[in-house]
């Protein structure tokens, strides 16, 4: 992975975008409801995809929630996996949506 790439949040498209050389290679789409930041959807371009850019961007979008004091509600599946395997973002999930992310004990 290129140390050029780079996590933004994109407000204005109520999207986190990962910038890789100054081009848009993914992005993970946001809806801000009451407290809670709800995503649910998150998509890599095809030229971009396996280079752990997905990982890198959920990752720093979670960290945008956390920082701005936000909760998250992980309707995209990825996201959800995401948290499954990086357990220090699992406070973050919202009330009511921790079935997303636990997995079968």
């Amino acid at each position: 992975m290129s140390a050029a790439a780079q996590v933004v949040d994109n407000p204005a498209a109520s999207r986190y975008e990962i910038l890789l050389d100054g081009a848009v290679a993914g992005f993970a789409q946001y809806r801000l409801r009451g407290g809670s930041m709800v995503f649910p959807h998150t998509e890599i371009r095809d030229e971009f995809e396996g280079r752990g850019l997905g990982s890198r961007l959920v990752g720093g979008a979670l960290d945008g929630a956390r920082a701005a004091g936000l909760r998250v509600v992980p309707l995209c599946s990825f996201v959800a996996w995401y948290i499954q395997r990086h357990p220090e973002y699992r406070d973050l999930v919202d009330d009511g949506y921790g079935d997303l992310v636990d997995t079968p004990g």
